[in-house]
């Protein structure tokens, strides 16, 4: 704005009296409403107290006019963004809800049963490995099986185990030991879990709570079974 607006100090305190009596009653505006409404008040007090002998000049009234618009087309703008993103949100909210009670794969090494002697996991290979083995352990770390899967390719597998010898009165866990003649692969363990509703996080990224895993973000599902 031009240095003529910053020199109404008397008009700025009369109007920020006068308008503070109405918002009692006056409608609630928006945020680029208000700020529109402000400037015009504003214009037409300085024009109205501008000194005769050296009146605004019109380019100067049409650059502060071109400036507000801007910054009111700029409000309205994320305004509109703003309410997109909510409705967006909303929606995928809904459409997840369709997830609840499915099955996912997500990162963790808990073994899953599909029935009472089947373990189940997966895991997830950067590359190549010619040698991948499952090691089956208690929750304290005790190994009780050993399991060779021998040389698999690179990405995601899954994979099921014998587990009629195994306990069943506590959790099992599981890890995946891969190399690559005689360099090892990192493989990223996946585990079976349930989601069992839907919500988001603080930034409005959808999460899933699992029986397991708790909440969970969405985007670090692998797979929907």
């Amino acid at each position: 704005m031009s240095t003529a607006l910053s020199n109404l100090t008397g008009v700025t305190q009369s109007y920020n009296i006068t308008s503070s009596a109405d918002a009692g009653t006056a409608p609630a505006k928006t945020g680029s409403e208000e700020a529109q409404d402000r400037f015009l008040k504003l214009l037409v007090a300085q024009m109205s107290n501008q000194d005769p002998m050296n009146p605004m000049d019109n380019a100067q009234m049409t650059s502060q006019i071109a400036q507000i618009n801007t910054v009111t087309g700029i409000q309205q703008l994320n305004d509109s963004i703003k309410a997109m993103a909510s409705q967006a949100s909303a929606m995928q909210m809904m459409q997840a809800s369709a997830m609840i009670g499915r099955g996912v794969i997500t990162p963790g090494n808990q073994l899953a049963f599909s029935d009472a002697d089947t373990a189940v996991a997966a895991f997830d290979l950067p590359t190549g490995a010619t040698s991948v083995k499952i090691q089956v352990t208690t929750a304290s770390g005790t190994l009780i099986d050993t399991v060779s899967l021998g040389a698999m390719e690179a990405g995601q597998h899954g994979f099921s185990l014998d587990a009629s010898s195994y306990p069943d009165d506590q959790a099992l866990k599981f890890n995946v030991v891969a190399v690559n003649g005689s360099g090892t692969v990192d493989a990223t363990a996946l585990m079976h879990d349930r989601v069992t509703s839907v919500g988001s996080a603080g930034d409005g990224s959808l999460t899933l709570t699992l029986q397991h895993n708790g909440s969970t973000p969405y985007a670090s599902v692998r797979s929907v079974l």
